[in-house]
């Protein structure tokens, strides 16, 4: 039953909101867990496949406490799959970055992953912008950034 001044398309949209995103963090997890990491370390290891990064922004991504990505980091660099190297533009902050293997895991991991890829292959370009739009939107990050 649909909360008062809530029209039913709404519920419906946060309804199925909540599935996809049910679904996407489980095959998430199940695909990390083939790698023998835990999905926090899978989403920080994809993260650093990108771009190297200084803790605090990692952890603001996340949206934890740098002490835990500390902790995610120190994991990944165990297995050789992370990095940490000092920050060019200013040699007091330290970057974690992954390494060839730890790009080639992040690739492997991306590409397993078929639940978030294959019902937007379903989706023509411009309804996959669309939709990319939509959520910045809702997000409140109508920019990109």
């Amino acid at each position: 039953m649909a909360a008062q001044g809530t029209d039913p398309l709404t519920v419906e949209v946060v309804e199925l909101i909540g599935s996809v995103v049910a679904r996407y963090h489980d095959e998430y997890e199940r695909a990390a867990a083939e790698h023998s990491l835990t999905g926090a370390q899978a989403r920080v290891l994809g993260l650093l496949s990108m771009d190297a990064l200084p803790m605090r922004r990692i952890a603001r991504t996340m949206k934890c406490e740098p002490s835990n990505i500390t902790g995610i980091v120190d994991r990944l660099e165990v297995r050789g799959l992370v990095e940490r190297r000092p920050d060019p533009g200013d040699r007091r902050v330290k970057l974690a970055a992954a390494t060839d293997e730890g790009r080639e895991l992040a690739r492997r991991l991306r590409t397993s992953l078929d639940f978030a890829r294959e019902p937007l292959a379903e989706l023509t370009a411009v309804e996959r912008a669309l939709l990319r739009d939509l959520l910045r939107r809702m997000l409140g990050d109508a920019t990109g950034t």
